[in-house]
């Protein structure tokens, strides 16, 4: 059980080397590898949950002493977010099983990807952490060009400019933190910024590098021109997969960075740090709304979304309190299965009618009723309607930013429903309110072959997807107050 956190790394690389290798035997062999891999993870991840509300489970790779050695530490909060990654890893494949990319490589790309991320999750060293950051990255971009077409490439290609931007910054300010404290583990590196002190102009630099590189990741406007071409131009199965996780786990690891590392005092003695966070926040939930009204094409009018979202999780990081914490952290759960499920069911009915953009979405309803009240009820969940779990979660920041009287940022945050509907509501007046103006287009993908029975195009393994995003988007709803009791723990000792 004390290797648990390193297996939980471990097991998608294996994972992916086997997929890897199954391949130059047998084509098509690596959704089994990825499947069995993938509900291990799940397993591993719920179990390290179990135990990490309770009391923080910590390993050392090597055996060797922290913070000499790169230290893992699972608490409440990583562990959610591991978990998080394997549920959301695993139902993603269950969907691309049908709606493909099939291929032995993208599956081992796949698995290296989940490991990136999970190691972000649970690492407590910075340099590790930028180290899964990379990870992550090259995986990402590696998913997002297997679509067919130069469309997917440009986006990949633009994605790998702008991140590796990202990282850069971000390997700068670790750099120096390290230059002015000589230690690289989270825990360690707290201690020694307080003593080398918060207004120092190096421990300055070092936040502002850390926390710049990780806007670049969450897609923090305007810092998001990779988003809207990678979500858009990537195949359905990977919009959903790198929406749901990455920008999500960046977010996490921004939460780590400012409070594990640098803490609420280092916020407090630099205003200017606050600052910082709190103008990311209100021009992303402003300006990602805005764009988001303004597209036609629907995967880029969900990308622009999750600009605005992201920009709610980096208002409760500057807000700084338990309350907006336990906010944003369920917030990133509930968009995570919220905005998985969108792109999910937008692929579904691109595959099942055509449709792709605003525009063929009238008399949805008529035409594929399934896919139609799916992205309704994960639109409406979006949006913030009760009971669903995107209401929870603002709740809980705006709650936040008004306890700290931050009533500016408390106004943007409640507006932002307004702004989410704004963009959600001519989707569903098309849906919902409008006759087909035209007939219905033939698939754009052809019957699926191997992911069970298909009608037009559309398996029962993709509709089960779908339909569990949405009813785990009211379900985490009714939960999430119960969880928020869990987290206040954690929350609480990283605010201490």
């Amino acid at each position: 059980m004390s290797s648990l956190p390193a297996l939980l790394v471990a097991a998608p690389l294996l994972g992916s080397v086997l997929a890897l290798l199954a391949g130059l035997v047998r084509s098509k062999t690596g959704w089994p590898v990825a499947l069995v891999t993938a509900a291990v993870q799940v397993v591993g991840a719920g179990v390290l949950a179990s135990r990490a509300f309770d009391s923080t489970v910590s390993y050392v790779v090597g055996g060797f002493t922290a913070p000499f050695g790169i230290e893992l530490v699972v608490d409440g909060l990583s562990a959610t977010i591991a978990l998080l990654v394997a549920v959301v890893s695993l139902a993603v494949l269950a969907y691309s099983r049908a709606a493909g990319p099939r291929t032995n490589a993208f599956y081992a790309v796949y698995l290296l990807l989940v490991a990136g991320l999970t190691g972000m999750s649970i690492t407590g060293d910075v340099f590790n952490m930028y180290v899964f950051l990379e990870i992550t990255g090259l995986a990402a971009y590696a998913l997002v060009a297997s679509g067919e077409g130069g469309r997917s490439a440009r986006a990949a290609l633009k994605y790998l400019i702008v991140g590796t931007i990202g990282a850069s910054l971000f390997l700068l300010g670790i750099g120096y933190a390290f230059i002015a404290t000589g230690t690289l583990n989270m825990a360690d590196l707290s201690t020694q910024l307080a003593a080398v002190g918060y207004t120092e102009p190096l421990v300055q630099a070092a936040f502002a590098l850390l926390v710049v590189g990780l806007f670049v990741k969450v897609a923090v406007f305007p810092l998001h021109a990779w988003q809207p071409d990678a979500y858009a131009g990537s195949p359905d199965s990977v919009s959903a997969l790198i929406s749901a996780l990455v920008s999500t786990v960046a977010a996490y690891a921004l939460i780590r960075i400012v409070f594990t590392v640098f803490t609420v005092e280092f916020l407090q003695a630099n205003p200017a740090a606050r600052s910082l966070l709190v103008a990311g926040a209100v021009v992303s939930i402003v300006f990602g709304s805005v764009l988001a009204v303004s597209q036609t094409e629907i995967k880029r009018m969900l990308a622009y979304s999750s600009v605005s979202q992201f920009g709610l999780v980096v208002g409760a990081i500057a807000v700084a309190n338990e309350t907006a914490l336990i906010g944003a952290t369920i917030h990133l759960v509930g968009h995570a299965v919220m905005k998985g499920g969108l792109f999910l069911t937008a692929g579904l009915i691109a595959t099942a009618t055509g449709a792709r953009t605003v525009d063929e979405y009238e008399g949805l309803i008529q035409r594929h009723p399934l896919g139609a009240g799916v992205f309704g009820l994960l639109a409406l969940a979006m949006v913030g309607v009760p009971p669903a779990v995107g209401f929870v979660g603002k709740w809980y920041i705006a709650l936040g930013a008004v306890e700290a009287s931050a009533w500016p940022l408390a106004v943007v945050i409640l507006l932002s429903t307004l702004l989410t509907l704004a963009y959600f509501a001519r989707i569903l007046e098309r849906m919902f309110f409008r006759d087909a103006s035209e007939e219905p287009r033939s698939s754009e993908r052809p019957a699926a072959s191997d992911g069970g029975v298909a009608v037009d195009g559309v398996s029962v393994g993709m509709i089960g997807v779908v339909v569990a995003a949405a009813l785990a988007a009211v379900v985490l709803g009714t939960l999430a107050f119960e969880y928020g009791q869990l987290l206040e723990p954690t929350v609480q000792a990283l605010l201490s």
